[in-house]
Parts: C-alpha cells; sequence; structure tokens
C-alpha cells in the first residue's frame, strides 16, 4: 500500500501508529514480535519541525471545520484519519486499546470496582499496566455528572474555577483529577503550573487530601477523551440519577426538551443548558491552555425509542437532538474559542439491541469528527445477530460517514478467549473498554467479566496499539503527534 500522498516525502503522521514505509508497504511496529529475525527500523513521530507551522494537508478534515483548530488536535485527527484510511484498504495499521476512568466513582465510591475502598483517580488506567505490563493509549475521564452535591463545585482553587464555580467542596475534587490525568497522559506527569504535582505527582488537596496520578514514564503517553454525563439542565443536584430521563422534567412533560434547546427565546431551561456547558467549557478551557487535545464525545446513546430508557437527551425528536448539539458546539468553539477538540458521536448499540437506528441523529459532518458506538449488545461469547462476526454491523454501518470509527464503550476487551480475531476483523481506530469493567471479581460486576488472560492477550496483540513511555514499552512515539 503506497502512503497516501499527504505523507510522501515528509515524516509522516502515520508513524505514530507505529507504521513505517517499507517497499512500498506499511509495517506495524511490534516489539513483541521479531520480523524477518529483526526489527524494522524506528520512524520517530513527527508532524512538524519545532517552530513551524503544520503542512496544510495535516489535519485538513479538521480544518475544515475548525480553520483555527489547534496544531495538536490536527495531528491527533491525522493520526485517526490515517488508521481508518489504511483499515479501508484491508490491512489494519493497528487499534489504539483505550481505557474510560470513571473518575467520581473511584473517588467517592467504595463499592467500586475489586476491593472495598476509595481509589486514587486513574486507577484503572494504571490497572492495565498492572495485568499486562503495558498502558492504555487512550484515556477518556468523565466531568460529570457529581456525586450527589448541590450546585456545580470544584476542588483545588484553579485558574478556572477561582470565582467562576465554588471550590474545595467534598465531593468534587475528582474533577481536577479528571482534568490532571489527562494532562499527565498527554504531557507525562503534570508540571508544576498543571496544579500542585512535584515530580512524583503528588499533590495535596485542599480538603486534606492527596491525588497521586499513576506513573506513566513521566513522557507523552497517549491521546485523551472527556465524556459528559451532564444532570439536566436545571437540576438542582448533581447526580448519576439525574442524567437519567425517568428523574427528568422530560418523563412528564413532552415539550421540556423543546424550551431547553430554545436559544431564540432565552428560556430558563436554556440558560440553564448554557450555565453546565459553561463548567464544561471552563475546564476544557484548561486543557486548551495547556495544548492539550480532546477528543469530546458529548450527548451519547441518544437513539432510543424512548428517552425512559437512557439519558434526559436520549429518545427525543432527532431534529432537536441536532440542536442541542449544534447548541454545544457553538457555544465551546465559537463562544468559548475551544480549537483543541475533535467532536465523537456514538449511538448505543443499534436493531434493538438495545438502541435502534441512530441515522437521524446524525448532527452533520460540519459538527462531526470521529464517529462510533457504544456498544452493548451480546457478549463475546452471543454477539447479537445469527452468525455475525462480533460489532462489524455497527463498523459497517458506520462506514459511509467516512470519519474514523471507534468503539467507545464497551464491557469487554475486543481480544479474547471467544473473539480472538476482533482487531483484524473490525480494525477501530481506537477501542475503549468502560471503567471497572476491565477487572472481573469486582463488588459489582458487569457482563461479561474479563479475565486476566484476555486483557494481557489484547495488549499483547501485535495490532494493539499501547501507551505510555519508558519502561510499558508503547509501540507508539506519542511525543511525535506533539507539535512544538
Amino acid at each position: 500500500m503506497a502512503l497516501p500522498s499527504a505523507l510522501r516525502g515528509k515524516p509522516a503522521v502515520l508513524a505514530a501508529a507505529g507504521i513505517v514505509a517499507a517497499a512500498g508497504a506499511v509495517v506495524l511496529l511490534d516489539r513483541d514480535r521479531e520480523v524477518g529475525g529483526e526489527q524494522p527500523p524506528r520512524v520517530p513521530v513527527s508532524v512538524g519541525l519545532p517552530g513551524r507551522t503544520l503542512p496544510p494537508e495535516v489535519g485538513k478534515d479538521l480544518l475544515a471545520r475548525d480553520p483555527q483548530a489547534s496544531p495538536n488536535a490536527r495531528a491527533v485527527q491525522q493520526f485517526l484519519a490515517d488508521l481508518e484510511a489504511q483499515a479501508r484498504t484491508g490491512q489494519s495499521g493497528g487499534t489504539v486499546i483505550g481505557q474510560h476512568v470513571e473518575a467520581h466513582n473511584e473517588r467517592n465510591n467504595p463499592e467500586y470496582g475489586d476491593y472495598r475502598g476509595t481509589k486514587q483517580v486513574g486507577y484503572y488506567y494504571k490497572k492495565a499496566a498492572d495485568i499486562t505490563g503495558k498502558l492504555p493509549g487512550f484515556v477518556e475521564t468523565d466531568l460529570g455528572p457529581g456525586y450527589g452535591q448541590n450546585g456545580w463545585g470544584v476542588g483545588n482553587p484553579r485558574s478556572y474555577s477561582a470565582g467562576r464555580w465554588p471550590t474545595c467542596r467534598a465531593g468534587w475534587q475528582y474533577t481536577d483529577d479528571a482534568v490532571d490525568l489527562l494532562s499527565a497522559v498527554w504531557s507525562g506527569h503534570p508540571r508544576a503550573e498543571d496544579g500542585g504535582y512535584g515530580a512524583a505527582g503528588v499533590q495535596q488537596n485542599c480538603d486534606g487530601s492527596s491525588t497521586e496520578l499513576p506513573d506513566n514514564g513521566g513522557a507523552p503517553a497517549g491521546i485523551v477523551g472527556m465524556s459528559f454525563h451532564q444532570p439536566y439542565p436545571g437540576s438542582d443536584v448533581k447526580s448519576f440519577d439525574r442524567v437519567l430521563c425517568s428523574n427528568s422534567p422530560a418523563a412528564k412533560d413532552p415539550e421540556w426538551f423543546g424550551r431547553v434547546v430554545d436559544g431564540a427565546h432565552d428560556t430558563p431551561e436554556y440558560r440553564a443548558l448554557i450555565t453546565d456547558l459553561s463548567y464544561l467549557a471552563d475546564h476544557l478551557e484548561y486543557l486548551a491552555a495547556h495544548d492539550v487535545p480532546v477528543l469530546l464525545r458529548p450527548y451519547h446513546e441518544m437513539n432510543v425509542l424512548d428517552c425512559s430508557r437512557r439519558f434526559w437527551w436520549a429518545g427525543q425528536k432527532p431534529a432537536e437532538y441536532q440542536a442541542l448539539w449544534r447548541i454545544t458546539y457553538k457555544y465551546l468553539v465559537e463562544t468559548r474559542g475551544l480549537h483543541n477538540l475533535l467532536f465523537v458521536w456514538t449511538p448505543v448499540s443499534w436493531d434493538g439491541a438495545p438502541g435502534v437506528d441512530p441515522w437521524d441523529y446524525y448532527p452533520g459532518a460540519q459538527f462531526v469528527d470521529v464517529v462510533g458506538v457504544d456498544d452493548y449488545s451480546g457478549s463475546p461469547a452471543h454477539p447479537i445477530g445469527t452468525g455475525e462476526v462480533w460489532t462489524k454491523r455497527y463498523y459497517d454501518g458506520l462506514s459511509a460517514y467516512g470519519k474514523p470509527r471507534m468503539l467507545a464503550e464497551s464491557f469487554a476487551v475486543p481480544v479474547n478467549s471467544r473473539q480472538p480475531e476482533t482487531l483484524r476483523r473490525t480494525p477501530w481506530t481506537i477501542w475503549t473498554v468502560w471503567g471497572q469493567s476491565l477487572t472481573a471479581n469486582n463488588l459489582a460486576p458487569d457482563q461479561p467479566r474479563n479475565s486476566a488472560a484476555d486483557v494481557t492477550a489484547t495488549y499483547r496483540s501485535p495490532l494493539a496499539l499501547t501507551g505510555g513511555s519508558g519502561s510499558f514499552g508503547a509501540n507508539v512515539d506519542w511525543g511525535g503527534l506533539h507539535v512544538r
């Protein structure tokens, strides 16, 4: 396969995937496998020279959406686009193995995970290395939904919170930790300006607790994202139960959602939405200031028959859902000037498992950079559809959008005893495991359960792109995506 024209004659963004040009073909670098008795040469990842602007073809799809997109965001978009383009030739360039971190549960819920007691944020990021010796190449945190507090708040006073949100509030330290974890994955352990961290990655918090972020080698260690389980606009309590539609005004008032997106009349519901979005924007603004590109995944799993089965934004009229997305996009990008974002649209698995066809909910190519699915249909042992390849109906169904495709949420690792060929058959650009489901013996286990052997098989797969630096043995030089 010839390299794309945008990458010929210059250091290739494609090399971020551990892919090198060799005699007109592409080769996946794999530290654990010998190729012809020798390792192929390591090609440094580079998307631009220090002090130079990026070539205009790098991240051109993102530039078409946002002419002011940050160079680092363009580099990440190009990396994913190249993985997608190569997969469409029938030869996978690899899948970035991802891990979602439920920061609010790790920090506050003693019944969460594989032992009783609260945990440091990033516990399940580090858990992958505890099991396999390797770290995820993609980490997603969630800013919402809070943990039962009245109104939004934050932990330590920060540049993005002072004078805006109540600081040093019980239960809210996880939001700082979630932001800092993303910064640490993108850049290595947080620098002093990211908080009160020293070289060991430890910070003393105003509530008397401490935050210790997991070691990832101290250098760029992957790419990052954020979702937002946002309580319904106007909710006085910030908690997961207020994200559910059954506990929102939409459950009883069919006109309520229309008022939420009615910016033309500046309704109270619309103003409440903007308040929530400003909370999200303040945290994203901090990451933008530190030049961290973020795959932002708002308002997921919208495609259900009625909102009683999901979140307050789900099961609504498609046109009103699209209006919600556009409001969010325009507020974050145009009003707040956030140009470090890649927007990710992910319906839940469809064909009645448990969602319906999502196509009418698509916000439009000009508002979306990555498409994906949250797959909670069936299991590796029993894929939905007789004789179907696991996840293939969703992989194929999203193909027509021409965007990078990701498996955004799954309880299962992609390579396992039941489905050892997943990454070859459906080469998603990213596959993200949801929270505690990485481990099998949890206090409240998810289904299906992942054995340590399956987790290891996934991270050791020659098609898995993993994270970290130094001793973690990543097969991607993540620093090559940083435009300095």
